[in-house]
């Protein structure tokens, strides 16, 4: 006598052939060997590295000028030239971080804590000790220095819109210093 086929027969069938073509397409498709996605990932590590160097060649070619200047103690002029940059490179970080560290020379401890942060905002390897074209040690000084002297300033005058903004910028600075994030 023939077996009679329900709905429960059907549906453990149906579910049965979708196993069995589930598992010859996984066996069937060709993946990325493991060793293959190794070399890819090593690839690609070589090419982050040389994009790095070759960036950082670039700047320190760019901004030669602006440091011979700065080591003469010609740091009007420097400034000078970095604002030319400027207008050449709009946007780029490691301009503001050597404004910053010539203003903080010159004492201008407001403007050269603008200066750092909007460098770190735009790129925060300036922070990172490995990078290259790192200016950790410059911007921990000046938070270091600054930020006592600014907290006093803001104690004596609270409605100072300037003292503010430098107070929040060397704020940003130490949590960026310490591991924070944007």
């Amino acid at each position: 006598m023939p077996m009679r086929r329900d709905r429960f027969d059907l549906m453990h069938g149906t579910l049965l052939f979708v196993c069995i073509a589930g598992l010859s397409v996984v066996l069937l498709t060709e993946w990325p060997r493991p060793a293959a996605a190794v070399a890819q990932g090593g690839e690609r590590a070589l090419e982050r590295e040389l994009q790095s160097q070759a960036r950082a060649t670039l700047l320190q070619r760019l901004y030669g000028p602006v440091e011979e200047l700065r080591q003469q103690g010609k740091t009007a002029n420097a400034l000078l030239k970095l604002d030319e940059l400027e207008r050449t490179y709009p946007g780029e970080a490691h301009g503001l971080m050597l404004k910053g560290e010539i203003l903080a020379g010159m004492g201008a401890l407001e403007p050269a804590a603008a200066s750092f942060a909007a460098g770190v905002r735009r790129n925060g390897d300036y922070i990172d000790e490995k990078f290259p074209l790192s200016r950790r040690a410059a911007v921990s000084r000046l938070v270091a220095d600054g930020l006592p002297v600014i907290i006093e300033g803001t104690r004596r005058n609270p409605e100072s819109r300037d003292l503010g903004l430098a107070l929040k910028n060397l704020r940003y600075l130490q949590s960026r210093l310490a591991g924070g994030c944007e």
